[in-house]
């Protein structure tokens, strides 16, 4: 069995999910468990793994966004599901225009570990004033254009290892008075564009050999079902107040990340 491309398939599972960064983690983890063959396929195969989880966990929503807009009862954009699919639409306008823009800064970033002293230290601040900020009361029906942009524009940073996209995007949500539950909600339900079209445009330039099946499919796996367990955990931590508690550990990866850049 492929057990590294099996513990990266963990790793990913848990850390996309968690407010810690799974790209972060994936940096400093390949230092120490290089995949065999091409790392950007492995990196993709296991972000796919973890779209799954998203897909069946929100199902519900997904089926209303799609159907609203046909079936839905009351003014078209007064109605739940038009407005949900309209913001998600919306906010990841942004993260497309830095995901393309920007390309090449942020893949350079990820050969960087001292890059990540700053980007964990960054998630950490932002879960912590998350912490500190009260729940709202906001969900689709009360939210804006402009800020589902800037939660938009937040994703679109956090493609940077040691972003958490997960964190960040909860976490200001959060600091826009949306309600806890909702801002979880929309941040996973954000990640599926985001997920499915990275996937779709760095697919072309991945080189697929039939050695490396066996370890993409260990590592698919491993990050779905971590990731289900993950997310599972993150929802129930966001609407409890306690997910800021992760700001402690993405402060000691900013340590850990330290020693392994300059050693």
């Amino acid at each position: 069995m492929p057990w590294s491309e099996a513990l990266l398939g963990v790793i990913q599972g848990l850390t996309e999910f968690l407010p810690v960064s799974s790209s972060g983690h994936l940096v400093l983890f390949q230092q120490w468990m290089p995949v065999p063959g091409d790392a950007l396929l492995f990196d993709l195969v296991v972000h796919l793994g973890t779209l799954f989880p998203v897909l069946w966990f929100y199902r519900a929503d997904l089926a209303r966004m799609t159907l609203d807009p046909l079936r839905g009862e009351g003014p078209w954009l007064e109605r739940s599901g038009v407005r949900l699919a309209a913001w998600v639409v919306l906010a990841s306008l942004p993260t497309a225009a830095i995901g393309l823009g920007l390309e090449d800064v942020f893949v350079s970033l990820f050969a960087r570990p001292e890059a990540l002293i700053v980007s964990f230290a960054v998630t950490g601040f932002l879960l912590h004033v998350a912490g500190r900020t009260p729940s709202g009361a906001r969900t689709e029906l009360d939210m804006t254009a402009w800020q589902a942009l800037l939660i938009g524009l937040v994703q679109g940073l956090a493609i940077t290892p040691g972003i958490s996209r997960s964190g960040s995007t909860i976490a200001i949500a959060l600091l826009l008075g949306m309600d806890r539950a909702y801002a979880a909600r929309f941040s996973f339900l954000l990640s599926v564009p985001a997920i499915g079209g990275a996937f779709l445009l760095k697919a072309r330039e991945a080189q697929v050999t039939a050695e490396q099946l066996p370890g993409l499919g260990v590592g698919f796996v491993a990050a779905m079902v971590s990731g289900y367990a993950a997310l599972v955990l993150l929802v129930r931590l966001v609407k409890s107040g306690g997910f800021s508690r992760f700001k402690w550990y993405v402060w000691f990866m900013a340590g850990v990340s330290a020693v392994v850049a300059f050693t």
